[in-house]
């Protein structure tokens, strides 16, 4: 289990800004599920962040993070992640590391994750502040997202933290029976989130709400 150790002197600080994060714009805007607020109150959110951006780590907002990316804005990070139902037994994967933030909040709520970055800089960034916070059960991968982790499969979460076209057909094969994938799915500007539940070998959708995302590079995403 991460410890999430902070030696910077502002520890009480960030702490009251990660609750009043997770009471103001995660708890008010309908995500109820308590491990997934006990797990974005846990995880301090501005180690993930360049430090030009610390005084904003924990606003209503994404931030870049470099690289022409960015960490998500908490509330979409806290839905997406409610939205996967985890128990703590799951075997995730996540397409785009990014800066690590999001599999750390899943590492509170599942037994393994397996995070791909396509960017090799982010990734490499990624696996050792993950390392150094103590997220032992998180493995960061650098490849091709959208053809998946199939060394590690079958997963019974998949979160894609990009924008696709559609959802990467190897995705969805590596998906578990039972299993759930989230992701937003749209045009270059704009998406929707999508919920993709596989029961009895078939695939049921549910739509979320609207999203931006930055694109999915790679085979089955857009191409750069």
């Amino acid at each position: 289990m991460a410890t999430f150790p902070q030696n910077n002197g502002s520890s009480a600080r960030f702490a009251e800004e990660r609750r009043l994060m997770v009471e103001n714009q995660i708890r008010k805007r309908g995500v109820t599920d308590e491990r997934v607020l006990q797990a974005m109150a846990a995880v301090p959110r501005h180690e993930f962040v360049p430090a030009f951006w610390t005084h904003q780590a924990y606003a209503d907002e994404p931030l870049p993070i470099g690289h022409g990316q960015t960490i998500s804005q908490p509330y979409i990070v806290a839905a997406m992640v409610a939205s996967l139902g985890l128990t703590g037994s799951e075997n995730v994967l996540e397409i785009g590391a990014g800066c690590g933030y999001q599999a750390a909040v899943v590492s509170l709520l599942a037994k393994e994750v397996h995070t791909v970055e396509i960017l090799p800089d982010l990734a490499s960034s990624a696996a050792e502040r993950l390392q150094r916070l103590g997220c032992a059960n998180v493995h960061v991968h650098c490849g091709d997202g959208t053809l998946g982790w199939p060394a590690s499969s079958p997963y019974d979460a998949i979160l894609i933290a990009a924008a696709a076209p559609a959802v990467p057909e190897p995705l969805l094969q590596q998906l578990a029976e039972g299993g759930r994938l989230i992701a937003p799915v749209g045009e270059e500007d704009k998406q929707e989130l999508q919920l993709i539940t596989k029961r009895e070998g078939q695939l049921f959708f549910k739509q979320g709400g609207p999203c931006r995302f930055v694109q999915l590079i790679g085979q089955h995403g857009w191409r750069k």
